[in-house]
């Protein structure tokens, strides 16, 4: 199913969504008038969201879809259209104005409905002078402007009369052509300019299209705008108004933050509204952005379970079996609007990827701050985003990894370089994020593509003889070295020579063995029982390399061996050292416990 196709058939199942030719627009005033067309009061439609005001939706004669051209909206506008009046400099505002005027008085002309003839009345005497006296202010200018009469509650547009109104203008509109709809396979009038979309992050605040051949290179065979791909207007029209019901500001079907630079909506096809809700409901759970503890808790427990072969029925008996659902990225471009990715499959399916992924980022111990199941979001802002800044993740990047996250395949090789790069730019390799991303990435690839290569272990294993992890655990051992003889410092090895260390380690490490034999012998002498359980370690981890042409240490590390580098930094660093007796040395013991490590 395409997404207009989803989008067409979700339309039908939306309370209260506008009705052809309607559209829901942001109003903040409403001019009264009186039966004289005389204006009797201004009042603001904002409301209160706690010290903020912010405008409110209301279906009204849908908009038009403006470009460059002068093009006024009927029965309502904003003040450049409707008063005459801008903020701006207002180089065209004048022509702006004459246009509703013109439009208005000729729509209006022969109509006895006493509202449409206040307007008609107002629109008559007004002068844009007449702005500048009580009752209009300053903070109206270039807002979205509605009518009603005084004494009555409904706006204009909701009178009879000017729904009748509507209908005809819509009707004179369409023509008489017919196309055959490749939305809906039915035959209608074409919609000639498709629907603008609002709500998308970064995109123009006035809408952006989906589907646009505002260029000659979109276009062929001589045809215009929408002919290149006909789509009828009913079609177009319930479409664009599912998409910007979706796209609603922490409505329940968008997520609230977007996914690098894609904004993400999603919904359920389900033969009970109340099964739909549910699956909505709980995507939005399992991908969001959730602090409270309880509810992590659960969310991991649920997703373990999943990840464990349990059916999702036995878990969430609500959510019906074989529904449907969609996921649908959008990310601004320009006036158009770009697909970052459209997924759709069974609900189950999305529910074990989600799972298998949680299951593959698994790390003993849990990274510090984890919270059970984190987000894609928050995964890549702590990973791969400079200064951990959510502007910064990289977009292309964020949306690859929400499709491998959905569909459960390879996660991007960039997701590992990213990773490795914000290390070798200083993030700190202490706190377990960048290992438990860096160990998905490249047990996923090996699963797919290298079965008979080892899987990289949860925890510490001592026995997985790979180089870079035997290397990241020996840096980490030196690290301990030097905490146990100096207690804090300003710069640990970690700080001076990490990212040198996993990319070139024959370069590096004999200075960092030779500064840890002199913290060994400071700690012979001071702490004889860590010495003896640094030096037993060191000698385990030596066991692992085997000389060759170059020398014991290896020249440089494959990008994949940077990686396993860092987890067996991780897994080391976070590792209790005991000795016969019982005794146990672990970072927690030492003076400088987790400087750097962030909340």
């Amino acid at each position: 199913m395409s997404i207009l196709q989803a989008l067409d058939s979700y339309y039908g199942r939306i309370p209260g969504v506008a009705q052809p030719g309607w559209s829901n627009e942001k109003f903040g005033w409403c001019i009264v008038l009186a039966l004289d067309g005389t204006v009797v009061d201004v009042e603001p439609l904002h409301v209160s969201d706690g010290k903020k005001r912010r405008v409110k939706g209301y279906p009204v004669p849908a908009a038009v879809r403006r470009t460059v051209g002068i093009a006024p909206n009927f029965l309502w506008d904003k003040t450049a259209y409707a008063l005459g009046r801008t903020a701006g400099e207002g180089r065209r505002t004048a022509d702006e104005h004459a246009a509703f005027m013109t439009t208005h008085l000729e729509a209006l002309e022969g109509e006895n409905d006493e509202g449409l003839s206040a307007l008609r009345a107002f629109l008559t005497t007004w002068t844009p002078e007449r702005f500048d006296q009580a009752p209009f202010t300053e903070d109206m200018l270039d807002a979205n402007v509605m009518f009603r009469l005084e004494g009555e509650l409904r706006y204009l547009h909701e009178r009879p009369a000017a729904k009748t109104l509507v209908a005809r203008r819509a009707e004179a509109a369409a023509g008489d052509d017919s196309v055959m709809c490749l939305i809906t396979g039915e035959k209608g009038p074409p919609a000639r300019l498709h629907p603008t979309i609002k709500g998308v992050e970064g995109a123009q605040t006035a809408g952006a299209a989906l589907v646009s051949f505002n260029l000659d290179a979109f276009t062929s065979l001589g045809k215009d705008q929408g002919e290149n791909a006909p789509t009828s207007q009913s079609a177009a029209f319930r479409y664009g108004a599912a998409l910007n019901h979706l796209l609603t500001r922490d409505g329940p079907n968008r997520l609230r933050r977007p996914i690098g630079d894609a904004t993400v909506v999603f919904w359920a096809d389900a033969s009970e509204a109340a099964a739909a809700e549910a699956a909505d409901n709980i995507f939005a759970l399992w991908t969001g952005d959730i602090t409270d503890e309880n509810e992590t808790a659960a969310i991991r427990d649920e997703l373990k379970k999943i990840a464990a072969g349990r059916q999702l029925k036995s878990l969430r008996p609500e959510i019906e079996e074989g529904t449907r659902f969609h996921v649908l990225g959008l990310s601004p471009n320009a006036a158009r609007l770009s697909v970052r990715f459209w997924l759709t499959g069974d609900f189950e399916q999305f529910a074990t990827a989600l799972a298998r992924h949680h299951a593959d980022l698994s790390l003993e111990p849990e990274p510090f701050g984890w919270g059970g199941a984190p987000s894609v979001n928050r995964l890549l802002v702590r990973t791969t985003a400079a200064q951990g800044d959510f502007k910064n993740i990289p977009h292309g990047l964020a949306g690859e990894v929400m499709r491998a996250v959905l569909t459960g395949g390879r996660y991007p090789l960039s997701l590992l370089s990213a990773a490795i790069m914000r290390l070798r730019a200083g993030d700190n390799a202490a706190t377990g994020w960048h290992a438990a991303v860096i160990r998905a990435v490249l047990n996923r690839q090996r699963r797919t593509h290298v079965p008979e290569e080892r899987e990289i272990p949860m925890g510490l294993d001592r026995s997985h003889d790979n180089t870079g992890y035997q290397l990241g655990r020996l840096f980490a051992v030196y690290e301990m070295a030097q905490r146990a003889a100096l207690g804090n410092v300003n710069a640990t090895i970690r700080d001076r020579y990490f990212g040198a260390a996993s990319a070139t380690p024959a370069s590096v490490f004999p200075l960092i063995v030779r500064g840890g034999q002199n913290h060994l012998a400071k700690v012979r002498k001071e702490k004889p029982g860590w010495a003896a359980l640094i030096e037993r370690e060191l000698e385990e981890i030596n066991g692992h390399f085997k000389p060759g042409p170059g020398g014991i240490w290896p020249r440089s590390l494959r990008l994949a061996d940077q990686g396993e580098f860092a987890i067996g930094y991780y897994h080391q660093r976070a590792t209790k050292l005991t000795n016969e007796k019982g005794d146990a040395l672990s970072t927690e013991a030492l003076p400088e416990q987790t400087e750097g490590v962030d909340a």
